[in-house]
């Protein structure tokens, strides 16, 4: 799947066999039992004039070429280690979708693609606690266009200091998600927000996070609702324990049979 700035996509697949002749050469590779093997070769833009080839595996990062550094970028470094890939090659399939992009604009009269909005969640990557550093995450996902703006806010102000992003991702049906994350240490004051926007919302979508602070119960409160618990239970087993004496002594009354 590709992406550009004129918003075309087109998918190239990598031929299976080569990428499954690559799993079968590393260490222990008698253990691999695949049913299915995938690959997809993506370009993305950016909000930058240049852009990065992505090869993905059944929907997780491979590796991903950088236009401006002319270098392979690896999701894990072990992925490095055990396979190779020359950046030229990513380099050169950026400009082979780059023409064959200028050739459809032309063929579809310069007709864009509809824009799809993103949908946006933020929530912390440990759990939370007073004074520990921490950091927030920002998913937006299932977009189109891949052009997004995206601002922290802390306490509705705009924050830069600890922030980071990844690059666009293939998400569903042709479309994009991204993260974005923000150190911080949580505070009872601080709250954050992540604004985002895009082609797609009429207006900025905001998500918000701040620190929920559990519900302190006094021992006094405690103590209260243990003994009401305790005396319903009571009062419960000798309710329990009257109806079973009654029914009892019903059943041995010779008034309460009926005739033969």
């Amino acid at each position: 799947m590709c992406s550009e700035d004129r918003m075309f996509q087109t998918k190239a697949v990598v031929p299976r066999a080569l990428f499954l002749a690559l799993l079968l050469s590393l260490p222990g590779a008698e253990a691999i039992k695949a049913d299915h093997v995938a690959m997809f070769d993506i370009f993305t833009q950016t909000q930058k004039p240049s852009g990065e080839c992505l090869y993905e595996f059944d929907g997780d990062e491979i590796f991903y070429v950088d236009q401006d550094k002319r270098e392979t970028i690896w999701h894990l470094q072990q992925f490095g280690k055990d396979f190779s890939f020359d950046a030229q090659g990513g380099l050169a399939n950026m400009a082979i979708a780059k023409t064959n992009l200028e050739t459809l604009i032309q063929m579809s009269n310069h007709t864009q693609g509809r824009s799809e909005p993103p949908e946006v969640t933020v929530f912390p990557k440990s759990p939370v606690e007073l004074g520990q550093p921490n950091v927030l995450i920002c998913h937006i996902d299932k977009f189109f266009p891949p052009v997004l703006n995206v601002t922290w806010l802390r306490n509705g102000q705009p924050v830069t200091e600890g922030a980071s992003e990844t690059i666009f991702l293939p998400s569903t049906e042709f479309r994009f998600h991204k993260f974005h994350y923000l150190t911080f240490i949580p505070t009872a004051e601080d709250f954050y927000d992540c604004r985002v926007e895009h082609w797609g919302l009429d207006q900025p979508s905001v998500s918000h996070w701040d620190m929920q602070e559990p519900i302190q119960v006094t021992e006094t409160t405690e103590t209260v609702v243990c003994a009401l618990g305790l005396v319903v239970g009571l009062v419960g087993i000798i309710v329990g324990s009257m109806f079973i004496i009654r029914a009892l002594h019903s059943s041995r009354d010779p008034r309460a049979q009926g005739p033969l």
